[in-house]
């Protein structure tokens, strides 16, 4: 069979350590069902690499197929690899995210773009490679061919039937974690935090139509893997020595039913390790965040986005700001930390609007707070509501606290944006460090800034 190379092509900037490192669980899923159907498959992930080092590993390896995986922040970094290892690769693969959202920017540099979830589509594209067969025939890819039209060469882009998603997630072969530098990210969790974390996902899609999410690779789809399957990913994943789990669904607690039987699978299981997952704030009762924390959860992250019900509307959150405030409160009553993520500056917002999100942010108690700009992925509503005020593309390493620059023509200038991030996540250290004791000075603080934020133009 085939000897297939595998490419996450993640350049963590050198100034940037402030942020979380995690196993590419999508490349192992693929990975693990090409193993299945009899291939040999290597996996370079590039995430502790520079790029000269990762460059000499993928030539040493000389696989006569090659798949890289990219999104927005690896734009560069694909095509630069796509083209290094255009002359040696004999079928050079591209998919995840942004090919999906924009196959046609990709043909240039790659033989066949896979679109959406590839575990399927890779095998039977390697199968038909094997076999010298037509790629064509196969859902969920687009390709250049080769054609001949009265004596003329010429290339003919085909778009082939998008490919049904997998229903059965449980079968699904476990991620080859075999295949990635795990000691890497042991050392690097447990020295940078204490503890070595990697995630697993228990679900795919999100039935949730937020304006600005993109969904582009598991859909509104929304599907279960048994709790059973789940946990014995876990169990995989702690004896390579990893102590902590971070669930990758879009929401681990969109059915509650489900979400107590993975607590209760890992309970019966005597399983003792800290867990963390994302949470819609409408999706649980009081009783529930406790059950969790009784299964080793010790933080739950929630997307409010804004602390103002009009500017949610407009998000498409199917949230208010009461529910947000109930559900953190619940979920720290109950001995979770808790994280929230707001956007700020949201195409429609005002200035009152902003300073509402921020004096809601400051008023819960919260362990963790992020804090970004509104950036318009290809391929989501909010992309397509604001896509004639584009200025540019996201350039790799642009970022302030983790927000992207700003890619659009916003109502808002620039100076005022990151004023109002900066703004934001000074009030919540003050908070967090001081405000029990000295409550006075953050009300001083917030009082001064918001007439500086109003006057800047």
């Amino acid at each position: 069979m085939s000897k297939i190379l595998l490419i996450y092509p993640y350049f963590r900037p050198p100034r940037d350590r402030s942020v979380f490192r995690f196993p590419p669980l999508g490349v192992s899923y693929i990975a693990s069902s090409l193993i299945r159907a009899g291939h040999e498959v290597q996996l370079l992930d590039c995430t502790f690499m520079n790029k000269a080092e990762a460059l000499k590993q993928a030539q040493s390896m000389k696989a006569e197929v090659v798949g890289i995986y990219c999104m927005v922040t690896m734009l560069e970094d694909c095509l630069w690899f796509g083209r290094q290892l255009r002359s040696s690769a004999r079928l050079l693969l591209v998919g995840g995210p942004l090919p999906t959202c924009d196959p046609h920017a990709f043909l240039d540099d790659f033989d066949v773009v896979v679109r959406g979830e590839g575990e399927s589509t890779v095998v039977e594209l390697l199968q038909a490679y094997t076999k010298g067969n037509d790629f064509s025939t196969i859902p969920g890819i687009v390709l250049r061919k080769k054609t001949s039209r009265e004596g003329k060469s010429q290339h003919e882009t085909i778009t082939t039937p998008e490919r049904a998603f997998i229903e059965d997630l449980d079968d699904l072969p476990l991620p080859a974690r075999h295949l990635l530098p795990n000691a890497r990210y042991i050392n690097f969790g447990r020295k940078k935090y204490g503890f070595a974390i990697t995630t697993v996902m228990s679900t795919r899609g999100c039935p949730y139509e937020c304006e600005f999410c993109s969904n582009v690779i598991f859909g509104g789809s929304y599907r279960e893997r048994s709790a059973g399957n789940v946990v014995d990913e876990i169990e995989q994943s702690l004896a390579l020595g990893y102590d902590r789990i971070s669930f990758a669904d879009d929401v681990f607690t969109l059915r509650k039913k489900r979400a107590l039987e993975v607590c209760n699978e890992i309970k019966q299981r005597g399983l003792h390790f800290y867990w963390e997952c994302l949470a819609r704030v409408d999706s649980l009762d009081d009783a529930t965040y406790v059950e969790m924390f009784q299964a080793g959860c010790r933080r739950v992250y929630f997307g409010i986005e804004s602390g103002d019900d009009e500017v949610l509307k407009l998000m498409n959150k199917k949230i208010t700001a009461a529910e947000a405030r109930h559900a953190v409160l619940a979920a720290h009553q109950a001995g979770l930390e808790v994280g929230a993520f707001f956007i700020l500056f949201y195409p429609g917002e005002t200035n009152q609007t902003v300073l509402n999100t921020l004096r809601f942010a400051t008023s819960l108690p919260l362990d963790y707070i992020g804090l970004t700009m509104p950036y318009p992925l290809p391929g989501t509503a909010l992309y397509e509501r604001v896509k004639s005020k584009i200025k540019r593309e996201w350039h790799p390493g642009e970022s302030v606290f983790g927000s992207h620059v700003l890619i659009y023509n916003a109502d808002f200038s620039e100076a005022k944006m990151w004023f109002g991030i900066l703004k934001g996540h000074a009030q919540f250290e003050i908070k967090r460090r001081l405000g029990k004791l000295v409550p006075f000075f953050l009300k001083i603080f917030e009082k001064t800034t918001d007439w500086l934020f109003l006057r800047i133009k």
